[in-house]
């Protein structure tokens, strides 16, 4: 079992869709935020499919459900907010797109990713995982190991002054079949709060917001926590690996 109390220095949120941090991690986020670390967003897509409204384009979708990410992720102090711009609903796991993660983890450098888990074609509550979650956890997993701690690995960047990184751990979005329950009960409203910012996705909020405090009310039971979010987590580099890469790193910024 992971510790929960665990807090990274840097931690990147690599997700496919606005309002999946929010679902997933927001309340964990939160939570990091306020101890000290420092976290971006990848949204991979910005939902341009995902408001079916007669007469609204693909672009005016995106660029409605983009302000939404800013707001909310603003509710939860993070204001490092990226978009790939890849269209909604038709994510592959392609060598282009571990490129482009590769290039945003190696410039923010982070200790802890969180992601979609590639593997869950069916989620805990036996819906079916979205596509796009399952191509992004994949695509961000591969990038992550081996790509983007080893510098041979796409060098044009290194010719960028972009230097290759190693991840420390990743979190994968587990729908509460995990090994790693963090604590949320002070952070929970915060979740709320960055969930009502996709207007254009929680129409009925009221329902919404009981399913979700249940939900991680649940999850946290069996851990004497009165809510928690849940994650799978694997660990790429050991304690004593980590501190010597620390050690090096900051040798090399000298």
């Amino acid at each position: 079992m992971s510790n929960g109390n665990y807090v990274p220095t840097r931690a990147m949120a690599i997700v496919a869709h606005p309002d999946d941090i929010e679902f997933g991690c927001a309340g964990t986020i939160a939570r990091w935020v306020q101890q000290g670390c420092k976290v971006a967003y990848v949204l991979v897509t910005s939902g341009d499919v995902g408001i079916a409204k007669p007469g609204i384009t693909r672009a005016e979708a995106a660029a409605i459900r983009e302000a939404e990410t800013i707001a909310a992720a603003k509710v939860v102090g993070v204001d490092n907010v990226i978009f790939l711009r890849e269209p909604d609903g038709m994510v592959e796991n392609t060598l282009s797109l571990r490129k482009r993660l590769v290039r945003e983890m190696r410039i923010f450098r982070p200790e802890v990713v969180i992601t979609d888990d590639p593997t869950m074609m069916f989620s805990p509550q036996g819906r079916i995982n979205h596509p796009d979650h399952r191509a992004v956890g994949a695509a961000a997993v591969d990038a992550i190991f081996p790509a983007v701690g080893q510098p041979h690995f796409y060098e044009e960047l290194a010719a960028e002054g972009i230097r290759a990184h190693k991840v420390r751990k990743v979190y994968l979005l587990s729908r509460g079949q995990g090994d790693t329950f963090i604590n949320i009960s002070d952070t929970i409203d915060l979740k709320i709060q960055a969930l009502k910012a996709h207007v254009s996705q929680v129409g009925h909020m009221e329902e919404l917001e009981k399913m979700i405090r249940e939900r991680s009310a649940q999850w946290g039971t069996n851990k004497e926590m009165a809510h928690a979010e849940v994650f799978r987590v694997s660990i790429i580099e050991s304690d004593e690996t980590w501190t010597k890469l620390q050690a090096a790193e900051a040798e090399a910024e000298e």
